[in-house]
């Protein structure tokens, strides 16, 4: 996802400069918004597997500390 944000930033970068003020503004807000929620979903399915592991592991999810990779 982060390679897909990057790539959005770059080719919206040229675009800006390229179509100026007949650059798409709402659309690529629109997919970025999108963009977002999937990164959402990720973190939120990410945190139920590790819970459901550590659960199955005899572990309370919620004493357990996150490192925090954001």
């Amino acid at each position: 996802m982060e390679k897909v944000e990057r790539e959005l930033d770059a080719v919206a970068g040229a675009l800006r400069r390229a179509e100026g003020a007949d650059f798409p503004e709402a659309s690529f807000e629109h997919i970025e918004s999108q963009i977002a929620d999937v990164n959402a979903f990720i973190e939120e399915q990410a945190e139920r597997l590790e819970d459901k592991i550590l659960h199955a592991g005899g572990l309370e999810p919620g004493r357990v500390r996150r490192s925090g990779g954001n």
